[in-house]
Order: C-alpha cells, then structure tokens, then sequence
C-alpha cells in the first residue's frame, strides 16, 4: 500500500513482529555469533542475509536506512557516519584514478574541498560548473571518462536550486548517473528521484537529526539506473569484484541493488566510515517529526526572508521561497511546499559588520551548524569555506558580508527581534 510522506517519516523502515518491540531497538554489539562456519560463510559470500561484524552492517542502521529509502521513494540505502562520507562514498563508488566528474559550482565547502583537493590527490579529476550555466556549457563539461555529475537540490550556502531535471537529462544523454545532496530540502519538500536523479545523499546531521545529537549520512540508490546497458563505463559493477569472490553486483544484485552492496562490500569493509547504531538510533527519533519540524523551518525562514528584504543595514537576501529571488521558479517547481529554514544574506559593510551583527545576536547562535531546531548562524568566509581563494569564494556565491541564517523552530517573532537589534548595532 502506498503511503504519504508523513506515515513514512513515523512508521517506514521496521514493522515489529508480534511481541516485538515498538520502538526500533538499538544492537549495540560489535559482532554477531553464528552456530557453524557455513553459516557465517554465507553471508561472507553474500549468499545469505545477516550480520557478522558492525564495520559493514549493522541491524539499528538498516532500519533508518529501510525507512529514508521509503522516504526517497529509492530501492535501497546506507547510513555512513558523516555526510561527507557519503559523499566520498557516492562518488568514490563510481570513480578511480584517471576518472572524471561533472560537479555544480554552489556546492557545501566541505565538499567542493574533497573534490577538488582530496579526491584530486586520488587521480579524479573534477570539472565544476554554475548552475546557472547553459546547455552548451553544460554539455562541454563532459569528458569520455566522465562517470556521474553531482549537485546539492538547494546549494549550501549559496541557496542556489538547482534544475534537477536538466541536470538528469544531461548527466543520461552521457550514460551516466545523477547524484544529488538532498540535505536542506529533505524528501519531505523534495523526492531527486521523481525528478530524474539516480542516487540520492543526505547528512543526516541536518533536518533529519534536527537536533545536534548525532553526526550522520546517507546514499540511497533509485534503483533506475541501467548498470549493464553501460558495463564499459562502470567495470566496477559490471565485472568481478576480485576482492569479494568474484561478484559482478549488477548481475547478482540488479539495479535495485547493485551500487549500495558494493559500497558495503567494499568502501564500508575497507574504510569503515559506518553510523553508530546508538546515533542510527537518535536519528530515527529525528525522522519522526520530520515533517512537522520542516513546515516550522519554512515558515521561520520566509517570516525572517522578508524582515530581511526590507532592512535598511542589509544588502540583499537569498531565499528561494521569497518572491522575487533569482530561483523562486525552480523552487516553485522542484519545492512547492517550501524550501528551507535557512537564509543567506549581506550585511550593509562588509565583513567588519557581518562580524558585529553576529556578537550581538542573543537567541541565534554562532555555530558550524546548520538546519536544526535551534537558531544558528554562521558567517563562511571565515569558517565552513575558509580554505577557499576569493575567486573560489565567488564560483560558490560566497561574499565577505555573507551571513547564513538558519531558522529553528522557534517563535519567528522572537528570531525578528533577535535579528533587528543585533543588525541595530551597525548603525
């Protein structure tokens, strides 16, 4: 039976048996004890299903991951223990040295560095285009050895939305996949996969956590990508894995498998960037109010937007649910129901005064935090994107007075006049 988002967000992923517990229980075991060395051999050759060490998998995590993959409308999915994890994993599962990605410009500092210093050091090289960029510069971008293009639904923190579909097409006509970051619009404002994306991540740490109580990611597959019809592009799939007792996933796992066992069987075995199931555990309590924390979250974000638009001591707002805003068509598109709670903007004066404004908040706080329940305010240049060059800076719609703003779920008056007398001292 089909369900709506929000009965997902509360009951997808673990269904208890009878006696069973309600609440997803929390395996907190390192191992796992088998009666005989067939049993166990099984499932080293993924012939059975089960669990014999936490590295890889572990029960707490599938379930969280069983219930985000329903939320995405994906066949399968992982946690890993950072969103950037996931993000190596997503793209690492693909790529090798002498490999090539097509990335969005507008992409979070931390990743657009493990693209462009750390993975380049790994011999893949990355070519990052504006989102903004036309079709021909988009198709120029390619490369033969290309293997995917990835882009953030809603860039942080530049907050630029990007075509999901225009993006899928291209990425498709090159028999390759679409990766998306779906953190800020969580598939609660927006499903990638309806969309034409092929694998979907998150850190978990954001709106899905909510809290501050745990550092997470995800990948969940579509399961619509068609590994063999391009066997030559992705050998990796497509060929033994030597190292995994010849397994070709794509023909052993399909389509609906295939790319999440091999990031098990290999990038979880040998890097062991695996969620605890203790912080699985927590971000489940998160999911569960998913929903209703979201619409808070947009409704304190466009109340602020607004505040902010009319200022005199700011420069300019970016807020995708703001009318008038340079991606208000592609958010009406890809997120009709609202974007996020997070606002960017420039504060009249540069850095000097976007570092005052932000001593003086009293209910925000400064933290390398965004999107939770909690106001919280950074200013990038000099933290999330400080390893970045000015004219880096300026490809990822990062200026020196740029503010990013994330609306928690607090009164959205309260946020105003946080926000009013903190701007005040400027003047």
């Amino acid at each position: 039976m089909s369900r709506h988002i929000e009965t997902i967000c509360v009951q997808g992923g673990y269904t208890p048996a009878n006696g069973e517990p309600r609440q997803i229980p929390i395996i907190q075991s390192t191992t796992f004890k088998y009666d005989t060395s067939e049993d166990m051999g099984k499932l080293f050759d993924l012939e059975a299903s089960g669990y014999f060490y936490t590295r890889l998998q572990n029960p707490t995590n599938d379930y969280v991951a069983a219930k985000i993959a329903q939320m995405e409308g994906g066949t399968a999915a992982m946690l890993t223990s950072s969103g950037q994890a996931a993000s190596f994993f997503s793209v690492f599962n693909l790529a090798s040295a002498g490999d090539h990605i097509v990335s969005s410009s507008t992409i979070y500092g931390g990743t657009y560095n493990l693209f462009a210093v750390t993975m380049k050091r790994m011999g893949i090289e990355f070519t990052f285009v504006t989102p903004d960029c036309s079709d021909e510069e988009l198709e120029a971008a390619f490369r033969p050895n290309t293997k995917a293009v990835f882009g953030e639904t809603i860039a942080n923190p530049a907050l630029t939305v990007l075509d999901i579909e225009r993006f899928a097409k291209a990425a498709h006509a090159h028999g390759v996949p679409l990766i998306i970051d779906n953190t800020f619009a969580t598939p609660v404002n927006c499903r990638p996969i309806e969309w034409g994306a092929d694998i979907v991540i998150h850190s978990t740490t954001k709106y899905m956590d909510g809290h501050g109580a745990g550092v997470g990611g995800c990948i969940v597959d579509s399961g619509k990508f068609d590994w063999m019809a391009h066997a030559e592009t992705f050998p990796g799939l497509c060929t033994p894995d030597e190292s995994y007792h010849g397994i070709t996933y794509a023909t052993k796992f399909g389509n609906a498998g295939a790319f999440i066992t091999k990031a098990t069987a290999q990038l979880m075995r040998d890097f062991g960037s695996i969620q605890s199931p203790q912080n699985a555990f927590l971000l489940n309590l998160g999911l569960e109010s998913l929903h209703l924390r979201m619409a808070r979250h947009c409704a304190n974000g466009l109340a602020v937007a607004k505040f902010l638009s009319a200022h005199d001591q700011v420069d300019w707002v970016n807020y995708p649910d703001l009318p008038g805003d340079k991606y208000h068509a592609l958010a009406q598109k890809y997120l009709p129901n609202g974007s996020c709670g997070v606002v960017s903007f420039g504060v009249k004066g540069g850095r000097k005064a976007a570092e005052n404004f932000m001593k003086h908040l009293r209910v925000a706080a400064i933290e390398t935090h965004v999107a939770d329940a909690r106001t919280c305010c950074l200013h990038p240049a000099s933290a999330t994107h400080r390893q970045m060059n000015d004219e880096e800076l300026r490809k990822c719609g990062i200026s020196p007075e740029l503010v990013r703003f994330s609306c928690g779920i607090e009164n959205a008056e309260d946020l105003i006049a946080d926000i009013d007398q903190a701007l005040a001292a400027n003047r």
